[in-house]
């Protein structure tokens, strides 16, 4: 490869963020992923996809074996009815749908599907297969763990990447986690080595109120993602959920003393902690948050 080659093929990459163009004129696609299980505390991840893939008019494009990746014992099918009453089984799966965001030149393909129990390297494989199929440019990996965090506070949403491109553009840093994994950051290592860049979003999500849905932590994601795409999105409802979540979270704790202690011990903790960046970067990127959302309005 001589220098001009590799010249140009760092000047594309370095032009995935801020997304846009893909390098040729043509369309961006931008795979993004997330999966239930141990990567989605509160189901915030997964059904940050669900609100996407709605809110864009995803259509499923392929779905993953679930034979060939789930332990139907631990990851159960699920009996329901569909729309004409009929009962049926949903098996656990992966699907994969694509849409086209209007006014743009983004294109948007979605993995949501439940954290596999075998085969994992063959999984991600299968997935990088659909990835290259789909001349998809980069990939965004969303997830959702349980923390100790406040629920009256801003969800805190952590972006990092193993990509330096990435990293240099975005002013992120790279993930210094070690220890036990999820699908996630299988996925994340395998599209590393296909030369996909990478960046992985992360909502950490109150562990005393963890279970699901957790619209707050949900909406921390999306506002996220907004921002990384430049694709406005109309969140008012869930906004108005995540109100009505905190509000029934202040009234639970108001009951327990010891919870309501522990809450104001956290909230001390965070308040202390962010009080330098709380006159700095937070308020100017929640300006031009405002900004942008006023403009459209």
């Amino acid at each position: 490869m001589t220098s001009s080659d590799q010249n140009e093929g760092q000047n594309k990459r370095r032009g995935v963020w801020p997304l846009g163009d893909s390098g040729d004129g043509g369309r961006f696609t931008v795979m993004i992923a997330a999966f239930e299980g141990w990567n989605d505390a509160g189901e915030a991840a997964s059904d940050a996809l669900k609100f996407l893939s709605k809110y864009w008019g995803a259509d499923k494009i392929s779905s993953i074996d679930a034979d060939e990746y789930y332990d139907f014992q631990f990851t159960r099918p699920v009996l329901r009815r569909d729309a004409d009453g009929r009962r049926r089984i949903n098996w656990p799966s992966t699907r994969i749908s694509r849409a086209k965001v209007s006014d743009s030149a983004l294109d948007v393909v979605f993995v949501n599907g439940v954290e596999p129990s075998y085969k994992w390297r063959s999984y991600t494989a299968d997935l990088m297969a659909t990835a290259r199929e789909l001349n998809v440019d980069c990939v965004i990996l969303v997830g959702a763990l349980l923390a100790d965090v406040p629920h009256t506070r801003p969800i805190p949403v952590t972006v990092t990447s193993d990509d330096a491109d990435v990293r240099e553009t975005l002013g992120i840093d790279a993930s210094e986690y070690e220890g036990p994994v999820g699908i996630v950051s299988v996925l994340s290592e395998v599209a590393g080595l296909a030369d996909i860049p990478t960046l992985s979003i992360w909502a950490a999500v109150p562990h005393y109120v963890g279970q699901s849905p957790s619209p707050k932590a949900q909406l921390a994601l999306l506002n996220k993602l907004e921002e990384l795409l430049d694709s406005p999105l109309d969140t008012a409802d869930l906004a108005g959920e995540a109100e009505a979540w905190e509000r029934g979270v202040d009234e639970l704790a108001t009951e327990d003393p010891e919870v309501a202690a522990y809450v104001k011990q956290l909230e001390e903790a965070k308040d202390t902690a962010e009080l330098p960046e709380a006159t700095g970067e937070s308020i100017a990127r929640e300006f031009e948050r405002y900004l942008r959302k006023r403009g459209r309005d």
